[in-house]
């Protein structure tokens, strides 16, 4: 993996040395279709170059966002695309695999609809989430104006910080990496914990119903 990131690392490295402001934007762009491709790969390398004086903060900030919310975008339309009623029957087809229930999915787009603005915007600062969160954005049809004001916003305001952190680290800028994995990994571990915890108090609810539905038959003449 370490060698991938490495790969990764320089070739990201040659394209924004050689396209600047575009090529930012360009792997930003990607960066959303493709996780593989590390955000904080990018910008705190922009960042560097931002303080070794051969770019200004701003423009490389703005291009850096304007990739970010170009990719989100795009996933926001294949979400669209994709629609609930194909997610519904892939959850009435294949849920009892999951322990998923149309009423589960009923109570996520009910959260979405409710909550939108927020999850959206909260949503940019996660990795892993990061990108996947313009997916339910789209299948539940979220306005295009608001979309694309809270995903600009989290993504500028993650765009900012990584530049930021490559300003400041200068040659080092390559720590951020090491930072952010932290993060991920504190995220991963929630979402982990989460998952359990679901599958936890779904298998008791299970329990409790078959153990009530055999009682009920117990008691039928």
């Amino acid at each position: 993996m370490a060698q991938i990131i490495d790969q990764l690392r320089m070739i990201i490295e040659q394209i924004i040395l050689a396209m600047g402001l575009p090529g930012i934007t360009i792997v930003m762009f990607a960066e959303n279709l493709f996780p593989p491709i590390p955000s904080e790969l990018v910008m705190p390398f922009a960042g560097f170059v931002v303080g070794q004086g051969k770019a200004s903060f701003l423009p490389v900030w703005a291009a850096g966002t304007f990739g970010a919310v170009l990719g989100a975008v795009v996933l926001y339309y294949i979400g669209r695309w994709a629609d609930e009623p194909i997610v519904r029957r892939f959850v009435r087809r294949f849920g009892k695999w999951f322990l998923l229930s149309e009423a589960d999915l009923d109570r996520v787009l009910q959260a979405f609809a409710r909550h939108g603005e927020a999850i959206v915007f909260f949503g940019r600062l996660i990795p892993i989430v990061r990108s996947l969160i313009s997916l339910p954005a789209g299948m539940q049809r979220m306005p295009m104006g608001k979309f694309l004001l809270f995903t600009t916003l989290g993504a500028a305001i993650w765009t900012a910080v990584l530049t930021a952190a490559g300003v400041i680290l200068g040659a080092n800028w390559d720590q951020v990496l090491d930072i952010v994995r932290r993060y991920e990994q504190l995220t991963l571990a929630v979402l982990v914990i989460l998952v359990i915890a679901f599958f936890v108090i779904r298998i008791s609810q299970r329990r409790k119903q078959s153990a009530a539905q055999a009682e009920i038959s117990d008691k039928q003449p």
